[in-house]
């Protein structure tokens, strides 16, 4: 019963969101179109758009599992920092900053930016691959993150890693390779147009969603509503209801810099910004996206300090488990709980597909725009190979997310800190200050990057010892959000230091008066 009412739940939503790529088709007839919907989009969808592509199945299945299951209450932190630093503090800062920049140098992405700002071909190529080839693990760890809750709905007997439920395939690659279908298929279609106009009525899912997950899993016999939250979960442990984290505070707040401040840096995020309509547009998304965050982020950590009062144990499948079993034990058994659980389904579903066309659009759109067509002209054969990108980015995340690498969390924390590393000194400094130089920028990018890898490697080779290399390596992942916010605070540093001991290389006037310009009211 359970599986028939989510199927129907999903074949309505799938329809719905074709209809949308459909509708947009019109908008996506030129590149700007294609990958900005011609930076036209309100203040409304802007606001939905930046909060659905922030947060993904990642929070529900990965981030506030684990951390709810290992902080407790704690956790909820994280959410709040995703709201108030995430969305409030980057929004102010950067997004009217970033639209009249980019409106000024006509740049459409991240690598198109830092090419007009610093005047370097060969950034623009370095940035595009960095996008291109760390982003693929990110929409992966999306990908593994739904599929493991959507198999343990609609295959509860199988082991959703090694048991085959269709052609061969393991229960969690089949439901990954059904959404990463239906991803291509309204992205390829509407672009960015589709992307926004999806986003809207996904984020309206999504705060549905959130709000009945809340009250249901508060209203679970194990919890007994919200009075009793604080005394059962201290009754497990004190440490779940101690608000700095006790003993983990520093992992917790590794956590909410990796996860507030890295947005920053994260080219799909700031995307949005250059899309947006107007001026006045800005300040009504401010408000609009760091409420979305805060209820939605909130709810996600809320529901995932819950875990240890629902679940007597950790399952089988570990902490990637716990929100997939906690929904399965508490709405599978009535009708009702099976409707609300079709909800909850399209809530994740939601939240994942709206960061996944976003990841997968900046990506495509990197080698093409940025790589291929540096000197094409003709917008059609643009916009077919575009989409030719985002169905070959989509296909290589698929195979990349049936590997078995290690646990959602790491993952996404390693993809997330070396592109947010590699990018926030550059972008950030390059929008406020004008004696930023090139020297400076590239510092920034690779000092980034050098640090995620130096210390994974010294991760890795501390730990062999009588364990294989990829167990070394899994180990050493665990410290992957740490690293992310080392990594970002290298570009920090090096961006503004390099800049100023390179000042002779400075840009010229002419140059500094266009970057800097204010024609785009």
């Amino acid at each position: 019963m359970v599986q028939g009412i989510a199927t129907a739940a999903l074949l309505l939503f799938a329809v719905g969101m074709i209809a949308i790529g459909l509708v947009s088709k019109k908008r996506a007839a030129t590149v700007e179109g294609f990958v900005l919907g011609g930076r036209r989009v309100g203040p409304w969808m802007s606001a939905f758009a930046y909060g659905t592509t922030y947060f993904s199945a990642v929070i529900f299945v990965g981030y506030a599992g684990t951390h709810g299951w290992n902080i407790g209450i704690a956790s909820l932190w994280i959410g709040i920092g995703n709201a108030l630093i995430g969305c409030l503090v980057s929004w102010k800062l950067l997004a009217a900053r970033t639209r009249r920049m980019t409106h000024v140098l006509s740049a459409r992405t991240m690598p198109e930016l830092l090419e007009g700002r610093y005047l370097s071909k060969r950034m623009k190529v370095f940035a595009a691959c960095v996008i291109f080839v760390f982003l693929m693990p990110y929409a992966a760890s999306v990908y593994k993150g739904l599929g493991m809750l959507f198999s343990s709905v609609f295959f509860p007997d199988l082991d959703p890693v090694t048991d085959p439920a269709f052609l061969g395939m393991s229960a969690t690659n089949l439901c990954i390779l059904i959404v990463a279908l239906l991803t291509a298929a309204y992205l390829v279609l509407g672009g960015y147009a589709a992307i926004a106009l999806s986003d809207f009525i996904q984020g309206i899912i999504m705060i549905a969603g959130v709000i009945i997950l809340v009250i249901a899993m508060t209203m679970h016999p194990n919890v007994g509503g919200f009075g009793n939250v604080f005394s059962g979960l201290a009754k497990i442990d004190e440490g779940l209801i101690d608000v700095t984290g006790g003993s983990q505070w520093s992992f917790l707040l590794t956590n909410i810099l990796l996860t507030s401040v890295g947005v920053f840096g994260l080219p799909q995020m700031a995307q949005k910004f250059y899309a947006i309509k107007d001026q006045a547009s800005v300040r009504r998304a401010t408000v609009v996206s760091t409420a979305f965050a805060m209820l939605i982020g909130c709810g996600a950590y809320y529901v995932g300090s819950l875990s240890r009062l629902v679940l007597s144990e950790m399952p089988k499948g570990g902490t990637d488990a716990i929100i997939p079993t906690m929904l399965m034990n508490a709405f599978s058994e009535s009708i009702p709980g099976m409707i609300l659980l079709a909800v909850i389904l399209l809530l994740v579903l939601s939240a994942s597909m709206s960061t996944l066309s976003s990841v997968v659009l900046t990506s495509a759109t990197a080698i093409t725009v940025d790589l291929v067509f540096q000197r094409e002209k003709d917008e059609k054969k643009q916009i077919r190979v575009t989409r030719l990108f985002c169905l070959l980015f989509v296909a290589c995340s698929f195979v990349f997310a049936t590997f078995n690498f290690a646990i959602i969390v790491s993952i996404m924390s390693y993809s997330w800190g070396v592109v947010a590393g590699c990018f926030i000194g550059p972008y950030v400094w390059g929008l406020f200050s004008k004696r930023i130089t090139r020297a400076g920028a590239w510092a920034g990018m690779l000092g980034a990057i050098l640090t995620v890898a130096s210390m994974t490697l010294y991760g890795t080779i501390s730990n062999l010892g009588d364990i294989t290399l990829y167990e070394a390596f899994s180990a050493a992942s665990k410290n992957s959000p740490l690293y992310g916010v080392i990594a970002m605070g290298v570009s920090l540093v090096l961006v503004p230091v390099v800049s100023l001991l390179t000042q002779k290389y400075k840009y010229s006037e002419e140059h500094i008066e266009k970057v800097f310009s204010d024609v785009a009211a």
